[in-house]
């Protein structure tokens, strides 16, 4: 078994101006070839002020899970959804070949959520959005399953499935029952911190695992959430958001190496 810790996101606008956001590539700390680690291409967390307004903005060929847990937002969006979503009240965007988003935040408390960007299987899916009340803000001690692509109230099309629990100090949760034990995982600590294997997470932080054979064991209260995937599925890494960054960024560098050669020819 291979553990990886990986580093809190990189600190991106100004919650002090209405809006901040963390950015997490998990793949940075594994691999020199990709941003994402399998289905998972980057998780943003982020902090967004009562009253700020998030413009109308596309995806394509993202699956994007809103996992809120602070505040409450209305969503809209260009397929016809207007919709609250709160700390129960949670969202999958499955971004496919055409789509776009707002979101405006409301009341009074600052809003905090995880925006997760999941690698669909394939490009130029139909989009569609769906929305599941969870009725409790947290699972105490015990996983809950938010998405997956099958057996999930919110459906994502790729081979991932994703849990959370809240973990009370002292308490340790064993992942080894919640699928099959040849799977890998990410965990993500939203706030708290927690022990695994010989690794200390803390809030923002995550660890990487290849099998189960270590289980998070809490050293303060602490909300996480669970990836659990197959890292050879079939994935597909050219997602606007969820795609893989270290191939866009080299394809830039390789078209201004030609447009360059052909300026001094």
């Amino acid at each position: 078994m291979t553990i990886t810790k990986i580093a809190d996101g990189r600190m991106r606008g100004n919650i002090g101006e209405g809006f901040g956001v963390e950015i997490m590539y998990p793949g940075l700390s594994l691999t020199q070839d990709d941003s994402g680690i399998g289905p998972i291409g980057r998780i943003d967390r982020a902090q967004v002020q009562p009253g700020h307004l998030i413009g109308m903005h596309p995806h394509k060929d993202d699956e994007i899970l809103a996992y809120i847990r602070g505040g409450e937002m209305l969503h809209r969006d260009t397929v016809g959804n207007e919709e609250r979503l709160d700390q129960t009240h949670f969202m999958m965007m499955n971004a496919g070949h055409t789509f776009q988003h707002e979101e405006l935040m409301l009341g009074k408390t600052t809003v905090r959520a995880l925006q997760i960007f999941l690698r669909p299987h394939a490009p130029n899916l139909e989009p569609m959005v769906q929305f599941h009340d969870f009725v409790d803000e947290v699972s105490d001690d015990n996983w809950r399953l938010i998405a997956g692509p099958r057996k999930a109230r919110l459906m994502v099309r790729s081979d991932v499935w994703v849990f959370d629990a809240r973990l009370s100090a002292g308490t340790t949760l064993n992942c080894r029952p919640l699928l099959i034990s040849e799977l890998a995982s990410l965990l993500f600590v939203v706030n708290g911190e927690i022990r695994f294997g010989n690794e200390t997470v803390s809030e923002g932080e995550s660890v990487f695992a290849t099998s189960f054979e270590q289980h998070p064991m809490a050293l303060t209260e602490t909300d996480i959430v669970l990836f659990s995937f197959d890292a050879d599925a079939q994935v597909y890494r050219g997602g606007m958001f969820s795609g893989n960054q270290k191939r866009a960024a080299e394809d830039v560098i390789h078209r201004g190496s030609v447009v360059a050669r052909a300026a001094r020819t």
